[in-house]
């Protein structure tokens, strides 16, 4: 090989440690000035909808150990196996290339290492686990098509452009560059793929699009252009190469695929065609293949027009199986090389039967046919579609693992609500469909034909017509009847003009609004007659029917100007135009709730604001960095506005002074389209050019509203006219449909007017994922009657009395497809599938010979014959005899059918929760508390292994356990309201409410633990305190004050209130006679006399209280330390002390004269923060409170009975007793010394049990599992990028992840960077 060009190489530099990054607060004693208050993002992603495959380039997907790859235009997506749930999750987005990727390679050296290459001639190293760039090669000269890390080095990365040379990149060490392979170049057809040999130094494959292949290799001749399919020599015929694989148990075989000629298994020496490969149709062509690695001689392939997969073996012509996975072709396939692992049955192991040989399965029987005598192998195969549909697809056991269906591939370009349904949303993309979503699942519901080319902008049919008016780049404009599946009618006179924005008038049904690249705005009614036809200097951009006059229409053009049109006259031209913008106008939007007001977004990168009643722009809404394309009014909040923009920043505006309120970075490209839905005003949804759609809860924006509602404030708090409401400095007030109607409801029907009041404001907030649910279940145990419970309630998680009666009557819906002649229609199950689906239902409650007769009809004997004993013996003997008329061959895993059959549920339980089906095991455990499921007397021939241990008691706590389960896996996933309304379910309240809390939807719990009442009191105190801390800022005192005059025995939390505010000495005094505390003189000669007394708390209180509020702090400590020197002193013994002072008014306590207290107390609250850590099993920052005790230690001036020493072996000695809890990982655990038994046995003793027992465990808010795009923060407290929300810190750079900031201000009130200021992350 010889040297090449020069590139341009860059490496990215490794994070900081957390203690060197914020070291120096702690040795700044007094900070205080300048600082910012800590913050963090106002917006909340609350929803993902990941992008599809992208299926353009060919190496677009991958896979390594637990976890797979595949990349849509402009990201990477990861994929990683949850081991505990044993399910995939997508772990991380990764985006940095600005042009269509056109290759990925997983390392097979490193786990962790992987490449991509992209059209902007740009290659990227990866680090997967941090997700961040390790190195860029900015100039591959040429656009990679293909990309491989070398077989025989570690670090080094090819790359070829389409006819070569091909490229070797060193990424570091001593020869790092890059060179040119020395005879791979000057190719006679461009290059599909290559691939390096596995084992074969230096040996490397290509494949061309002619249909040839062409092989180096050192030592050896290179043959170039070589084994092309018989059939095409001689010709100019091309038929690419589409796979290409080396044998892995061979140096010279190698499998190639060619799109029309098939497969061959060809020898690279002597270039000859061992086997070619027969497909059962001569239409079968073949997208993709790879090798089964736990299978010798077996592999798989995907057709490229129906999603076929066929396992193959070498030793045989045609398929062994071929599975249909979709309608849609494949695009690319990745065999797993470690697959998952299912977890044993933690309650009993199934044992091998020991009298079988090993080799037994690979013998056939006599009667088998050859494709029979084949097992299937064990493998997951990652599949990806051409509609941008990926999976894993469990070979062996004939199932999906993991299924991302029907994802967009392409830009996003617009996203709309259904509007008589806010669960539905439309995306329309460059890839040439739309697509419904549902967005409580996340899943695609409807699709339309395709082959659109760009749909740049689709609009609903008002009301329940379930029609969407699309407009396309070339085709025109159309209406798709959703319901149906097909286009209805098209729009053609704009001809091949593009057309930008499609608008169906919401006042008049029958107007749709087309405005096109060819200067026309065009109304026409829905069967094609125009009506209006306003023509424009220039291409029409965008387009919006004002919400409140059916005849006004504002346009948006490419001459900079915005027109407002009026309809009911038969002039063509505009009422008004504005003027103002420096570059083209893209969209336009009326609000909803102010008459004659509309904005306009911009190239100039800003947003203009237009009165048409002044007829002037009022504001200009400037920041944003590039062209401006989405826009969207909030329909409740009259001065809300968001904006959407090329700089890939969503932004988020309080028009009436023309402030930023907040900018949301996650996005990794162009935000097209912004919608939310007028029911549900708070929660939107985005899409962008990185082919995600995300939702968004703007709740947090409109604070205090929520809170007002949960005061029981009166209704000019919370609703309010639209002119009151855009006055400069107003709170926010609700002006919209939604809330108007609820107060008319409430107003209408006043009783249980504070219930209705709270449920439907609750879900008017709540985004999607689990609210109604809740509320659902709320009404259930409160006694209402089933028969108003909503239509869709089955859909979701059930209250226990309901879930096998709900099962029940959807398992005899599946059985009448026997009475119907025909099926459902296009996408329907078929019969057979009906009917399994039906009979999975029928055992699962326990009906064994319903299951066993539905079996017969499907022909699946075995598994009827094997339960039938269950029935009883004379049944069996019956199957028997109807047995030896028909024949069937099919091998199964009889363990569910035989566990049902005896009655042994907990092995059945422990079945379904070990491979992660945790609702399959709820619903058993379920119908074995109500008696559905009998012991059958075969079970206690073995001995009485079942006698006395399955009682309903025993059931019942199987069940609570299996929901437990459930919960804790909605929980981690990031949904703590669908965890509580698993606990609901079985109406274990406690843990429903704490994990209601423990996922930060403080007014939610407070809102159901009020309909709730006494069952539910001690986690909604817990609530309504947080809640409170939360309003202790500037403007919302009085309203912390009214949660806490809910609680019964709130003078103590009063106390705390009144101590933290900062006001003056006149408005402290109002505030203490409001809270029934005398005023601060009076409390000072309290604080005085109680001192006298020895009452230590009671001084602590009332110092704080009073003119002099530092005077507590002395004592305070002074008694902690004394405490703490003893050897019988509990957390409960000292908490109470160190929260009391933590309330000191921290412009009291960064005094430089109580400097020295101050660190004290620091050091103290760090201390027992971490022990209150250990409590509750916040393990994710027990190391950094232990880490920042010990730092204040080391660099304050203090006098406190700790070491860092001690604080060192407390760590190492909780560190090794509690790494015994957890599931055994790869490496073994070393076990702890006996002192540091010791040691952790007395911290156990001393931090006792947490009182309210549902708050063990770590907070999870929702959203924590998405990750981020393109905004990146990394801790500081342990040095990673944080996944989900940010919360920074007080000098509004430092940042740390949201739940543990959640957690750290539960435990510590004081900021991570020991500055003195109290945490307020809730």
């Amino acid at each position: 090989m010889c040297s090449g060009s020069v590139f341009s190489i860059s490496t990215v530099p490794s994070v900081m440690a957390w203690m060197t990054y914020i070291s120096h607060w702690f040795d700044e004693d007094d900070w205080y000035e300048g600082q910012q208050r800590a913050k963090m993002s106002q917006v909340r992603q609350v929803g993902l909808l990941a992008a599809g495959c992208q299926p353009w380039n060919k190496d677009v997907c991958a896979a390594s150990g637990d976890r797979f790859a595949y990349c849509a235009t402009l990201a990477i997506y990861i994929y990683q196996l949850d081991h505990r749930y044993n399910e995939f999750k997508l772990r991380a987005i990764m985006s940095e290339h600005k042009k269509t990727i056109t290759a990925i390679s997983w390392s097979p050296h490193n786990p962790d290492m992987f490449a991509s290459a992209s059209a902007d001639s740009l290659v990227i190293i990866w680090n997967v686990t941090e997700q961040k760039v390790v190195a860029k090669l900015d100039d591959t000269k040429g656009i990679p098509a293909s990309l491989s890390w070398c077989w025989n080095a570690g670090d080094t990365v090819a790359f070829v452009s389409h006819r070569g040379p091909l490229y070797i990149w060193t990424i570091s060490g001593p020869d790092s560059g890059v060179t040119v392979h020395r005879e791979a170049h000057s190719f006679l057809s461009d290059i599909s793929l290559f691939r390096w040999h596995p084992k074969k130094k230096g040996k490397v494959v290509f494949g061309h699009t002619d249909g040839s292949l062409s092989i180096f290799q050192p030592g050896s001749k290179n043959q170039k252009h070589v084994l092309r399919p018989e059939s095409l020599e001689g010709t100019d015929e091309e038929d690419p190469i589409t796979a290409l694989e080396w044998d892995p148990l061979s140096t010279d075989y190698l499998l190639v695929a060619n799109l029309h000629n098939g497969i061959r298994l060809v020898d690279s020496e002597s270039l000859s065609c061992i086997t070619t490969f027969n497909f059962p149709s001569a239409a079968a062509s073949v997208q993709c293949l790879a090798w089964v690695s736990s299978a010798p001689g077996m592999f798989i392939t995907g057709d490229s027009q129906v999603g076929v997969l066929r396992v193959w073996n070498v030793s045989h012509a045609t398929p062994i199986e071929n599975f249909k996975l979709k309608k849609t072709g494949f695009h690319g396939l990745h065999v797993l090389s470690s697959p998952p692992k299912k977890k044993s049955c933690s309650l009993q192991h199934s044992t091998k039967n020991h009298y079988t040989s090993s080799t037994s399965e690979a013998i056939p029987p006599p009667t088998l046919t050859q494709n029979q005598a084949y097992s299937l192998p064990p493998g997951h195969a990652v599949c990806c579609f051409m509609d941008g549909g990926v999976g894993l697809y469990d070979i062996g056991a004939r199932k999906w693992d993991f299924l991302r269906d029907l994802g967009h591939v392409e830009t996003i370009f617009d996203c709309k609500f259904k509007p008589d349904n806010p669960d539905l949303l439309a995306t329309a993309s460059f890839d040439g469909t739309i697509k419904v979503w549902d967005i409580n699942t996340l899943t695609a519901v409807y699709t339309s034909p395709g082959n659109e080319g760009v749909i740049y902008s689709i609009s609903w049919a008002p009301g329940d017509l379930n029609c969407i008016a699309g407009a396309t780049s070339k085709n025109g404009g159309f209406i798709w009847d959703v319901q149906k599946g097909k286009m209805i009618t098209r729009f053609s006179e704009h001809g091949k003009n593009g057309i930008f924005c499609i608008a169906w008038s919401h006042k008049d049904s029958k107007r749709i609004a087309t405005c096109s690249s060819d200067g026309f705005c065009i109304i026409r009614t829905i069967d094609g007659k125009v009506l209006h036809k306003y023509k424009h200097p220039a291409a029409v951009f965008g387009c919006d029917w004002s919400q409140n006059n059916k005849d006004m229409i504002a346009t948006g053009c490419e001459d900079k100007s915005v027109r407002v049109f009026y309809l009911a006259t038969s002039s063509d031209q505009p009422l008004k135009v504005f003027t103002g913008h420096t570059a083209k106008v893209f969209h336009v939007r009326w609000s909803p709730l102010r008459e004659g007001i509309l904005c306009s977004g911009s190239d100039d990168g800003t947003v203009r604001i237009w009165d048409y009643t002044q007829d002037a722009c009022i504001n200009v809404l400037s920041g944003h960095t590039a062209p401006v394309r989405g826009l969207m009014w909030n329909p409740e909040i009259p001065y809300l506005l968001v904006s959407g923009s090329w700089d890939h920043t969503i932004r988020v505006w309080d028009t009436r002074d023309g402030t930023c309120l907040d900018t949301v970075c996650d996005h990794g490209a162009d935000v097209y389209g912004l919608t939310c839905h007028p029911s549900r005003p708070f929660t939107m949804a985005s899409c962008s050019r990185d082919s995600t759609v995300r939702l968004w809860s703007l709740t947090p924006l409109i604070n205090p509203l929520q809170i007002n509602i949960l005061a029981d404030r009166c209704w000019d708090e919370i609703i309010g006219n639209t002119d009151h409401a855009v006055e400069s400095g107003a709170p926010p007030l609700l002006c919209g449909k939604v809330s108007r109607d609820i107060k008319q409801d409430v107003e209408k029907n006043p009783g249980n007017a504070r219930v209705k009041k709270l449920r439907w404001f609750s879900e008017c907030f709540s985004p999607p994922g689990g609210s109604k649910n809740l509320w659902d279940l709320v009404t259930v145990i409160k006694g209402q009657d089933d028969s108003l419970l909503p239509q869709n309630y089955c859909k979701g998680i059930m209250h226990m009395k309901h879930l096998i009666r709900f099962r029940m009557s959807r398992a005899q819906e599946l059985t009448t497809v026997k009475m119907s002649k025909f099926g459902g229609g296009i996408g329907a199950p078929s019969k057979e599938e009906r009917l399994k689906e039906a009979a999975e239902i029928h055992l699962r409650l326990g009906q064994i010979q319903r299951y066993c007769e539905l079996m017969v009809e499907l022909g699946e004997w075995d598994k009827a014959l094997s339960v039938a004993p269950g029935v009883s013996m004379k049944y069996w003997r019956k199957l028997m005899q109807r047995r030896a008329d028909q024949l069937i061959q099919e091998e199964n895993d009889d363990v569910i059918p035989y566990c049902i059959a005896v009655g042994d549920v907990k092995k059945l339980v422990s079945f379904f929760t070990s491979r992660g089906q945790l609702k399959e095991a709820l619903l058993v455990a379920q119908a074995a508390c109500e008696g559905n499921i009998q012991i059958s007397p075969l079970s206690t021939t073995g001995g009485s292994s079942n006698s006395g241990g399955n009682s309903t008691d025993d059931y019942k706590e199987l069940l609570h356990k299996v929901s437990k389960e459930l919960a804790e896996w909605y929980f981690q996933d990031g949904h703590a309201v669908l965890a509580a309304c698993c606990h609901l379910a079985v109406e274990n309240i406690e843990l429903a409410m704490t994990n209601l809390i423990r996922g930060n939807e403080l007014e939610l719990a407070i809102s159901v633990g009020t309909v709730l009442g006494e069952s539910a009191a001690q986690a909604t105190h817990y609530a309504l305190e947080l809640l409170a801390r939360k309003c202790m800022t500037v403007t919302t005192w009085d309203l912390a004050v009214d949660l806490l005059m809910v609680i019964p025995d709130n003078k103590l939390q009063l106390a705390k209130l009144c101590a933290f505010y900062p006001g003056c000495t006149e408005e402290i005094n109002d505030l203490h006679e409001k809270c029934n505390f005398p005023d601060v003189e009076e409390c000072m000669r309290l604080a005085e006399t109680i001192q006298a007394d020895g009452d230590i708390f009671e001084t602590i209180k009332y110092y704080l209280l009073s003119t002099e509020p530092e005077k507590a702090l002395p004592i305070g400590i002074q008694y902690v330390k004394e405490q703490l020197c003893g050897s019988d002193w509990t957390l409960d013994s000292i908490c109470p002390y160190l929260d009391l002072l933590s309330y000191i008014r921290t412009e009291r306590l960064v005094l430089h004269k109580c400097s020295e207290f101050r660190n004290e107390l620091l050091i103290l609250c760090g201390y027992i923060g971490a022990l209150l850590a250990i409590r509750r099993q916040y393990n994710s920052i027990v190391p950094a409170l232990y880490e920042y005790t010990s730092q204040l230690l080391k660099r304050r001036e203090v006098s406190v009975p700790l070491k860092i020493e001690q604080l060192s072996e407390e760590l190492d000695a909780w560190r090794a007793c509690t790494q015994l809890n957890k599931p055994t990982s790869e490496l073994p655990c070393t076990p702890p010394s006996e002192s540091q038994r010791m040691v952790y046995s007395i911290l156990v003793s001393r931090i006792q049990e947490e009182p309210l027992k549902g708050m063990v465990g770590p907070d999870c808010v929702t959203g924590s599992n998405l990750p981020s795009h393109s905004d990146v923060h990394i801790s500081c407290l342990t040095g990673l990028r944080i996944q989900g929300p940010v919360f920074f810190l007080e000098d509004g750079k430092s940042a740390i992840s949201l739940n543990d900031a959640l957690m750290w201000a539960k435990v510590n009130p004081f900021s991570p960077l020991g500055t003195g200021v109290r945490l307020n992350p809730f």
